[in-house]
């Protein structure tokens, strides 16, 4: 079979996320029939049918599933390759650490400090992202991470444990579990729960972007959340938060790539983990 280029694999991607050819040829940029023409070309150099077609709806087939896991890997890795190269080359070396805001327990200025005070220790610039941090480290947009386990989804990645906790569940005010002073997991059986972007996988909810609107959507008695208990210390108006007597510890992580190499990731690493 030839080689597959990766042209043709973001085609396919944008077509099996949107599931409709138009939609997928105006996120490209292109005209819809070189697209169309490019997927049944892929398809018969691949010999599977990739996607189910009919005149009113587009599905993924089993293969075509496959392929969409495995594409978006790919086109990932590419990314962060070429994303590595281009930092390898710069004459001053930096590195950039993803993190959601108040998701360092409170430990990031002692790290950065460690860091600094280390030989060799580079410029270190904060990427605050909420529903991606994963993702820029397997891409190559971040050198690091700080993530939750079990909360966030840490394939492709190596970690060290930082910090661990006990989780809390956030409330509006009136929920009918807000005199309680403790909860358990059988409490919130049924309630509607938030699903972040990088969720381990076969984690449902409503899907969530960003802690603004999740608190927001807890203040409207949309949703609750369990968080890890100091997220639960700084809330606004309208919020409460409950221990959750049985919840799985959570646990703050240092990430970075399975294949990063980096001498400066390797000594923020020794830095952050010293304590």
């Amino acid at each position: 079979m030839d080689d597959v280029e990766t042209r043709e694999l973001r085609y396919f991607v944008a077509v099996a996320e949107e599931l409709h050819f138009g939609r997928a040829a105006q996120r490209l940029g292109i005209a819809q029939p070189p697209l169309s023409r490019a997927i049944r070309l892929l398809e018969r150099r691949m010999g599977v049918t990739l996607l189910d077609r009919t005149s009113r709806a587009v599905h993924l087939t089993p293969p075509g599933e496959v392929l969409l896991t495995e594409a978006r890997r790919a086109l990932d890795a590419v990314e962060a390759a070429i994303r590595r190269t281009r930092k390898a080359a710069r004459t001053t070396p930096r590195l950039t650490l993803a993190l959601k805001p108040g998701g360092d327990a409170g430990l990031l200025r002692t790290i950065l400090d460690r860091y600094a005070a280390s030989p060799g220790a580079v410029p270190v610039d904060l990427a605050f992202r909420v529903g991606e941090r994963a993702a820029m480290v397997r891409d190559g947009r971040a050198d690091l991470a700080l993530l939750h386990r079990p909360q966030n989804d840490l394939t492709g990645l190596d970690s060290d444990d930082l910090h661990t906790e006990d989780q809390v569940v956030l409330l509006p005010e009136g929920h009918r579990l807000a005199e309680r002073a403790t909860v358990s997991m059988a409490d919130l059986h049924g309630e509607p729960m938030p699903r972040w972007p990088e969720a381990r996988p076969g984690v449902t909810g409503h899907p969530v972007t960003d802690s603004n609107q999740l608190l927001h959507l807890i203040q409207l008695g949309r949703l609750i959340a369990v968080v890890p208990e100091s997220v639960g210390e700084y809330l606004p108006p309208g919020l409460i938060s409950r221990p959750v007597l049985d919840a799985d510890p959570a646990t703050l992580v240092l990430a970075w790539s399975q294949t990063s190499t980096s001498r400066e990731v390797a000594a923020f690493v020794r830095a952050a983990v010293a304590g």
